[in-house]
């Protein structure tokens, strides 16, 4: 039939890296490789099924604490590694799920003072720096 016009389509998948790149993907592979659903993530997580949904296609920042459940999840954090000192006292209070107060009250330091140098990777004294190096690596893997 000379007429006929055939054309062939198929469903492409949108977006498809096999190598995530951000938390979500990281989350969403995870998930569809043990056959679970988004409900069943979330109630590990401890977190809502829009949360889980929110977090695979990138729509939502999660916060510290659960950063701190998806990697224990995950069984490793997706993240790149901290060069920093900056990097490395978010990397160390985003492993534990703590708050700027809460590491800031186990290193004996006023929570202002930790923000101030998370932000400015910058401590002022010595004795401080030796202090804040030691926790971190005892708080961080």
């Amino acid at each position: 039939m000379p007429f006929l016009r055939v054309s062939l389509k198929c469903l492409i998948q949108k977006d498809f890296n096999p190598e995530p790149q951000t938390l979500g993907q990281h989350l969403r592979k995870r998930r569809q490789e043990l056959g679970l659903t988004q409900a069943e993530v979330a109630s590990k997580l401890g977190v809502s099924p829009f949360t889980v949904l929110n977090l695979e296609n990138d729509r939502r920042k999660p916060t510290i604490a659960v950063v701190a459940a998806l990697v224990h999840w995950l069984g490793y954090d997706p993240l790149p590694a901290p060069t920093t000192l900056r990097e490395r006292m978010h990397a160390a209070r985003r492993e534990n799920g703590w708050t700027v107060r809460e590491a800031a009250i186990r290193l004996g330091v006023d929570p202002a003072t930790w923000g101030s140098w998370e932000r400015s990777s910058r401590v002022p004294w010595k004795n401080y720096e030796d202090r804040l190096k030691a926790f971190l690596s005892v708080y961080q893997s």
